[in-house]
């Protein structure tokens, strides 16, 4: 490759290149990165070109904290590098790179969790099975210096439906409790509306709501209505409400970006569960999304372990109604910059999050 890394400054530029690179990772757009500055992170763009042609990307985002007075630096490229991984002289190059500018950026370490399966299907099931190139990667990252992470940021694994089907098929596709559920909400009369900016506040309040029963840390309420309401005025997200009587009792909001929809927050009071809700309220957010052009519905977030016992057991129970594909991936992986800080860091980080789960922040 003759060409170096170029840092990107242009929305336009930037969009150019995800197109020319097939993205569809929600957090490598443009708008996440200014969200992401909006609330203490730094973006930065950089591109990878040959003769014009862009063969890779990252967003990184950096962050200055204060620990013990201390100053640390993050650095971190969420659900990146984009890039052929199949292109082993390319990914060693971008890798290099980004670890090099993270360093020279005074970073403890560069996380990095880019979007390569693994393995697909629930482990040792009919359906399981392994990806060659995200299993070779894996070995690659080891012996190339990188760690695989204990703090991992996104969900390692997720759940994606194809909606190439019609919808009548998408329905008769789906468990068949998952199917009566839906009808059964129908016919208690549950309706599900899109809402509006207007309902954000309503919204956090029940996202609050639900973190406390299910026992989930959240961040402050300017967080959410910025990320939320940004997202809706770009036209990348939509908030879907399920109502009872006109009583709002379940939410979610869907982001849609480059023929991918996302379900990445939902909400419920818990009231009328008896009515199933959430079960039209995710019909209703797949068949938006296929008639928004999406090709496919990522239920964002499925168990690292796949047992009883695993936080997300019983939110994987209520996905896997709906049959999408479980795929399971790389997760995050680590290159410490500073060796004895990150060792440091990484023992210490579990017991802070416990801290803040005991205190409720």
């Amino acid at each position: 490759m003759t060409n170096m890394m170029q840092l990107v400054a242009d929305r336009d530029e930037w969009n150019a290149t995800l197109d020319a690179l097939s993205c569809v990772e929600l957090l490598q757009s443009w708008e996440w990165g200014e969200f992401k500055l909006r609330h203490g992170w730094k973006p930065q763009r950089w591109v990878w070109n040959r003769d014009g042609h862009p063969l890779a990307a990252s967003q990184v985002l950096l962050r200055v904290e204060k620990y013990l007075g201390l100053r640390v630096v993050f650095a971190y490229v969420p659900q990146g590098p984009l890039l052929n991984w199949d292109d082993t002289d390319l990914s060693l190059r971008v890798l290099r790179d980004l670890r090099s500018l993270a360093c020279h950026e005074g970073a403890l370490f560069l996380k990095i969790d880019p979007h390569v399966a693994v393995g697909y299907g629930v482990p040792e099931s009919p359906d399981d099975d392994v990806d060659a190139l995200g299993l070779r990667l894996e070995k690659e990252l080891s012996s190339w210096g990188w760690r695989e992470s204990g703090q991992q940021v996104q969900f390692r694994n997720t759940v994606l439906l194809d909606l190439g089907q019609e919808e009548s098929e998408l329905l008769a596709s789906f468990h068949q409790k998952t199917r009566y559920n839906v009808r059964l909400a129908m016919r208690k009369g549950v309706r599900v509306r899109a809402g509006t900016e207007g309902d954000l506040d309503l919204l956090y309040g029940l996202y609050a709501r639900t973190s406390t029963r299910d026992g989930f840390i959240i961040r402050e309420e300017p967080y959410y209505l910025d990320v939320w309401g940004s997202f809706i005025r770009e036209g990348l997200a939509v908030p879907l409400l399920a109502e009872v009587d006109g009583e709002v009792v379940a939410a979610l909001i869907m982001f849609l970006f480059r023929g991918r929809a996302t379900y990445m927050y939902g909400m419920s009071s818990g009231d009328h569960s008896e009515k199933m809700p959430n079960y039209l309220l995710q019909w209703e957010a797949i068949c938006r999304a296929k008639k928004s052009g999406c090709s496919v519905y990522d239920f964002w977030g499925a168990p690292d372990r796949f047992v009883p016992q695993d936080p997300l057991w019983g939110v994987w129970r209520f996905k896997a109604g709906f049959r999408g594909r479980v795929v399971r991936t790389l997760g995050a992986w680590d290159f410490p910059c500073r060796r004895n800080g990150y060792l440091l860091y990484s023992r210490a980080m579990p017991y802070a999050q416990m801290a803040l789960r005991l205190i409720g922040k």
